[in-house]
């Protein structure tokens, strides 16, 4: 049986996990339809989501459609929970992206659609809400083209609509119609249509198969989740429209892209299985973060089945992997196939009691397993600090330590979180020194820093012969070098570097681990002082649409908080503008923006790379500092 696995993504509040209930209630999985509002959905389990009515980790459900089986993947839609986004895109073959019939194309749908657009992923839009009032079609799907991509065709209409008694029927859209889109990008239907002849509807159907598949063109289906109507003409548009996963034979290769706890608080993975199979019982190895983690399968479960053997393309909940993370990958390392920014935000958490220092902290580490993006890593005084995209994240980790782990955490104000890269080469060494009858270490470390591509992280080489020194000595030194640049001159992380070991020496049985443990970050910090680093601060990649009287007023304010105007686009309502903006001033300038606009202005923004400092570099507090 031919596996699909898609998802299914939205701004938050258009109504995406209702439809996925809705997907399974009308293939036969769940008897009875549950409500994001009565906290009983199938793909919401967690206490928080269910009060909350968002979700919040990606959850995965598999239904029968025809000859295939279809793995559902529910993602959050609060702009948030980017990161639970960015993984299950890693491992789709498709996607519905849905839409509000009432408020239409919102701030997250256009970051998700041109993330979705970018990667030439199979996407299908569905327009929910038809049954409300205020709901639109003709506007709507304008706004579609205007705003999202102008390579769609409605494969169904409405009758009745913004009435509890909407309906779905057949398009109205003629044949030729339909072919004027596809035309685009198929030279035989532009022929036929320049020289006055209407293409065959099996020609047209192809056409639309074929472009939906390679990502260029979106069908768009309207509906109601809750009342149901749309939803049978999208089932019969994934079987037909959207590719089912290739099943390549070979070396089992696959990608882990969530995480939960088992019942006795063991971790359990879902991995996406690219190629090859796997067993219960198998020996596996998964690399990711640096490290290989080995390890046999105590448990197996193959979505949507009852097999012990997952096949290529299918998901499977695969346990005994204690060491296990996000991100991790079985068998070769792959391309990142999506590409959002990492957090941009930092905050402290400490605990409410203080003799509770270590029971916050091992729950935090715990959700890193979940999310490994937000590093949870010890801070002065007992405390940890967290990454963050946004403050409704820092709002659920809260709730969760105090409903999952029991525990209560204060959090401090969140503050950006900068980046250092070396300006130029610096070098240091140290030397034994035999003079001295108690040295400091009994250990000879020389280091150069030098700057690295755009990107690259943190790389480590050595000059000196591989084996000159005995292995848990080498170690030490790279694990001090990497441990130091957690900090650097300015106390924010050192990036887009390599360290190159070029002088090594120890005494005898004098010399420990911790000697080279311990000199190699003072010999480090010594040659990032003779380097120097610059320090660069996130941003934010902006879009906003306000009304012409206000071009003045908003592109003022813009360049008082230090945003770069790249571009203003006239259109019919006013003017559109392009930029980036510190991350730091991001939110602020949201909040001004209905003031300046007289509430007719749109924004959205996502985090999307940095820029150096200008003038007087930002010092990282102590307390923020890398892990002791």
């Amino acid at each position: 049986m031919a596996t699909l696995n898609i998802g299914i993504l939205a701004h938050v509040d258009a109504g995406k996990t209702s439809l996925t209930e809705r997907l399974l209630y009308d293939t036969g999985v769940i008897d009875r339809l549950g409500s994001v509002d009565g906290g009983d959905t199938q793909t919401d389990r967690g206490e928080i989501e269910r009060a909350r009515g968002i979700t919040i980790r990606t959850a995965v459900a598999s239904f029968a459609l025809g000859a295939a089986r279809v793995n559902l993947i529910d993602t959050p839609g609060h702009a948030d929970f980017i990161a639970e986004v960015e993984r299950a895109l890693g491992v789709l073959d498709g996607a519905v992206l849905v839409l509000s019939a009432v408020e239409g194309v919102q701030p997250q749908t256009r970051v998700l659609a041109r993330t979705l657009r970018e990667l030439r992923l199979p996407t299908l839009l569905f327009v929910n809400k038809i049954d409300r009032a205020g709901a639109r079609r003709d506007g709507l799907l304008a706004d579609v083209r205007r705003r999202l991509t102008r390579q769609i065709v409605p494969m169904n209409d409405v009758r009745g609509l913004g009435t509890a008694g909407a309906r779905t029927v057949p398009s109205a859209a003629s044949v030729a119609s339909a072919a004027e889109v596809l035309a685009e990008h198929d030279d035989g239907l532009l022929a036929d249509l320049v020289e006055g002849r209407e293409p065959a509807p099996e020609r047209v159907r192809a056409a639309l198969r074929a472009q939906t598949a390679a990502g260029t063109l979106h069908p768009v289906f309207f509906g109601s989740a809750l009342g149901g109507q749309g939803v049978p003409e999208l089932l019969d548009g994934i079987a037909e429209l959207l590719p089912p996963a290739p099943a390549p034979e070979g070396e089992a290769t696959g990608t882990v892209f969530a995480i939960e706890r088992g019942a006795a608080g063991e971790k359990v993975a879902y991995l996406r299985l690219r190629s090859g199979e796997l067993r219960h019982r198998e020996k596996v190895s998964f690399h990711g973060h640096g490290r290989e983690h080995t390890g046999r399968l105590t448990s197996l479960e193959v979505l949507g089945s009852d097999a012990r053997r997952l096949t290529a393309g299918g998901i499977g909940r695969i346990g005994g992997l204690p060491g296990i993370r996000v991100g991790d990958r079985l068998g070769p390392a792959e391309e990142d196939r999506a590409g959002f920014a990492p957090p941009s935000l930092e905050t402290i958490v400490r605990p409410r009691r203080r003799d509770e220092g270590g029971r916050v902290r091992a729950a935090l580490v715990r959700l890193a397993d979940e999310d490994p993006l937000i590093r949870a890593r010890p801070a002065d005084g007992g405390a940890t600090s967290v990454l963050l995209y946004g403050e409704v994240q820092k709002e659920i980790i809260g709730a969760r330590l105090r409903d999952e782990f029991g525990v209560a955490a204060v959090f401090e104000a969140s503050r950006p979180v900068y980046a250092e890269r070396p300006a130029g080469t610096g070098e240091a060494a140290e030397e034994m020194d035999w003079r001295r009858r108690t040295p400091d270490f009994w250990a000879t470390v020389g280091l150069r820093v030098e700057p690295a591509p755009r990107g690259s992280g943190v790389a480590f080489r050595r000059e000196v012969e591989y084996g000159a020194l005995p292995q848990a000595f080498d170690r030490a030194i790279e694990e001090g070098a990497r441990l130091a640049l957690e900090a650097g001159l300015y106390g924010w992380p050192v990036t887009d570097c390599a360290v190159v070991l070029t002088r090594s020496g120890f005494a005898g049985p004098i010399s420990t681990a911790a000697d080279f443990r311990g000199l190699t970050p003072r010999v480090l910090m010594r040659a990032l002082a003779a380097a120097r680093t610059r320090v660069y601060e996130p941003c934010h990649a902006y879009e906003a649409e306000i009304p012409s009287a206000a071009l003045g007023p908003v592109t003022a304010r813009l360049a008082a908080l230090e945003a770069d105007v790249r571009e203003q686009a006239p259109g019919p309502d006013g003017w559109t503008l392009t930029g980036e903006i510190p991350a730091r001033r991001a939110r602020e300038f949201d909040r001004e923006l209905p003031g300046l606009t007289r509430g007719e202005g749109v924004w959205w923004s996502r985090p999307s790379g940095e820029r150096p400092v200008h003038g007087t570099p930002p010092v990282r507090p102590a307390e923020a500092g890398p892990p002791g």
